[in-house]
């Protein structure tokens, strides 16, 4: 059976989307509770500002990497896939990255497909394909 698992081996899954050094809007969330004393329960923590909706951590535009295409490496792929797919608009993000890294639409669409399929290879190939 083949694992359909979108994370390689090794890899954490929240790699690129929960480091804050990754992440230029990224806001505080709410503050942990107090663990219990001698084997009583805990406290619960607070949570984060009412009334305002959770966002998608570090996969807006201003998060990408700036640098050019032939330095992008599988993390920096995924980090665009995952964007487009995060995005209210994918076709216009897609455009925006497009123009940004100087691909075409049909390369994120190719990157796409490899990490909905898994092909942690392809995405690893410094080919266009």
């Amino acid at each position: 059976i083949r694992d359909r698992s979108h994370t390689p081996a090794a890899t954490s899954a929240s790699a690129p989307a929960l480091q804050a050094t990754n992440c230029a809007l990224g806001g505080a969330g709410g503050e942990g509770g107090k663990g219990g004393e001698g084997g009583k329960g805990g406290q619960p923590g607070q949570p984060g500002e009412p009334g305002k909706p959770g966002g998608t951590a570090c996969l807006g535009f201003s998060d990408l990497p700036d640098k050019p295409k032939s330095e992008l490496n599988v993390v920096d792929k995924v980090r665009i896939v995952l964007t487009v797919m995060a995005a209210d608009d994918p076709k216009e993000m897609k455009e925006k990255i497009a123009d940004k890294y100087k691909i075409t639409t049909e390369q994120i669409d190719t990157w796409k497909k490899q990490y909905q399929d898994g092909d942690w290879f392809a995405l690893m190939s410094g080919t266009s394909s």
